[in-house]
């Protein structure tokens, strides 16, 4: 396990493109240290609490409430086909008192909210605390998501998320465990729903390891990187990489921008995945093997590859797909799907 390359010296308003192109992970050492939430927490938990409640217009949010005896981690019963905490509606100030009343108890269950974007919740809050990604976005690309995580000593188990991230650690203390999308495998993926968020999460114990059951794993640490935030410190994470992160103090909070460059309008990569089940998945071991070649030139080495030596009049759904396109290609999906 290796450590994250650390940079030092950058602020929210000049974060190097050459760093987020290079599409390798990150610490910006104190890039959000001048932040009003930040500063907030270094006077005490409470005055970091005040300052968050100060943007609450009152709408409920999904609160995660997670019993004393898992330690802060979010999983799953024993054969995986239910979670092992309880969801429900709550109020984020609630949940915040909830957090600082359970600090000295023992027994107390844990909670988190996961993911609340902002500007639905906390109004103002982006206005005084916000950070500038240098993109090299398409037109029609998204824009940045900004969301809040809030939480006790919670563990987020190892997944991976399908955009780009700067992780901002805005109070408390977080660990972050990561590793190249090649080591899915030695990562032992777990069931694609029920998750804990909506991703699919690693099924090994990173704090007991069974090495046992899941031998791979030895591998996959051999490739890990590691990073430990201080507040006001962030971390890039480049989509598609995998992230097991642990809430290190009693009470954490982290704010993150996700961001993809490439269009909006196109679809989900997972929805190529449950697509590539239904037709590749389960033929034979030589169509498989052909398949793989098929997307390996349709796909993976990208349009320009593929329809160089094709006239452009030629081109259809080999073209680089633009929204007009999307909307055809999708017709032609759902009716094949309908046959």
């Amino acid at each position: 396990m290796k450590t994250i390359k650390i940079l030092h010296g950058i602020n929210s308003f000049n974060i190097p493109k050459d760093v987020i192109n290079s599409a390798e992970p990150v610490v910006f050492k104190q890039l959000v240290g001048d932040w009003p939430m930040v500063q907030a927490g270094q006077v005490s938990d409470q005055a970091s609490v005040d300052y968050l409640k100060s943007f609450y217009n009152g709408n409920s949010t999904i609160v995660c409430k997670i019993p004393a005896e898992n330690n802060g981690r979010m999983f799953y019963n024993d054969n995986c086909t239910s979670l092992d905490y309880e969801s429900f509606k709550g109020r984020i100030d609630e949940t915040l008192d909830a957090i600082l009343d359970g600090v000295n108890q023992i027994d107390a269950p844990a909670y988190y909210i996961a993911s609340n974007i902002i500007d639905t919740h906390l109004p103002g809050f982006n206005d005084k605390n916000k950070i500038v990604i240098p993109r090299n976005k398409h037109p029609d690309a998204m824009a940045e998501r900004v969301s809040i995580w809030i939480g006790g000593a919670t563990t987020a188990t190892c997944h991976f998320d399908a955009l780009d991230n700067i992780a901002c650690c805005a109070a408390g203390k977080r660990r972050f465990t990561l590793f190249p999308p090649d080591q899915i495998s030695n990562l032992y993926p777990g069931p694609l729903e029920p998750t804990p968020g909506g991703q699919v999460i690693s099924l090994v114990d990173f704090k007991n390891p069974d090495f046992q059951k899941f031998p791979r794993f030895r591998d996959a640490l051999l490739t890990a990187r590691f990073a430990e935030l201080e507040p006001g410190d962030a971390l890039y994470i480049p989509s598609m990489w995998w992230h097991h992160v642990e809430s290190l103090e009693p009470y954490n909070i982290l704010v993150n921008y996700w961001w993809e460059d490439a269009p909006a309008f196109l679809t989900s990569g997972m929805n190529a995945l449950y697509m590539a089940m239904l037709g590749v998945r389960d033929k034979s071991a030589h169509e498989r093997e052909a398949w793989r070649h098929i997307f390996n030139h349709y796909i993976f080495d990208g349009a320009e590859k593929s329809n160089a030596f094709i006239p452009v009049e030629a081109r259809g759904f080999l073209h680089v797909l633009d929204r007009l396109g999307v909307r055809k290609l999708r017709a032609l999906l759902i009716n094949k799907l309908n046959r």
